[in-house]
C-alpha cells in the first residue's frame, strides 16, 4: 500500500526522499521501499518522520496492510519483504567465514581495549577540560 499522504506532504514541504531518510537513520533505498509500501513502517518512524516534515502523525499516517510473519526471531530481519508482502528471517550469519568473524572479534577486542585507555586519559584531565 503506497504511503501517498506521507509522498504528497514530503514533496509539498520540498523534501527528498533522501532527507527523510537521513532524519530517521536508514538508506534512501530503504526509506524509498517505506513509501512505496514494500517496507513496514513502524510507530517510531511515523513518529520521526511526522516531526521532521512538522505535520501532526495523522496528517500523513496510512494504515498498513497485514503482513504474513515468518520465523522472526531477529528484528533486524523484519524489514526485508518479499513483494507479496511477506516477511522472511533469512538468517546469513552461518555463511560468514570463519576468518571474518575471528577479524571482527579481534577489532572488537582492540576497540575496547581503546575505549578503556581513553577512559583513564580522561581520569586524568583537570576538571574543566572534560
Amino acid at each position: 500500500m503506497q504511503k501517498e499522504k506521507l509522498r504528497v506532504i514530503r514533496k509539498q514541504k520540498g523534501y527528498t526522499q533522501q532527507q527523510v531518510a537521513d532524519f530517521i537513520a536508514t538508506d534512501v533505498s530503504n526509506y524509498s521501499r517505506k513509501e512505496s509500501g514494500d517496507v513496514r513502517i513502524v510507530r517510531d518512524e511515523w513518529d520521526k518522520i511526522a516531526r521532521f516534515l512538522d505535520v501532526p502523525f495523522e496528517d500523513i499516517y496510512e494504515e498498513e496492510e497485514p503482513l504474513v510473519v515468518i520465523n522472526n526471531d531477529h528484528p533486524v530481519f523484519n524489514d526485508r519483504s518479499s513483494s507479496a508482502g511477506v516477511i522472511t528471517n533469512q538468517n546469513n550469519y552461518d555463511n560468514i567465514p570463519g576468518a571474518i568473524i575471528e577479524n571482527l572479534q579481534n577489532y572488537i577486542t582492540l576497540l575496547k581495549e581503546e575505549n578503556q585507555r581513553l577512559k583513564e586519559e580522561l581520569k586524568g584531565l583537570p576538571r574543566g577540560r572534560k
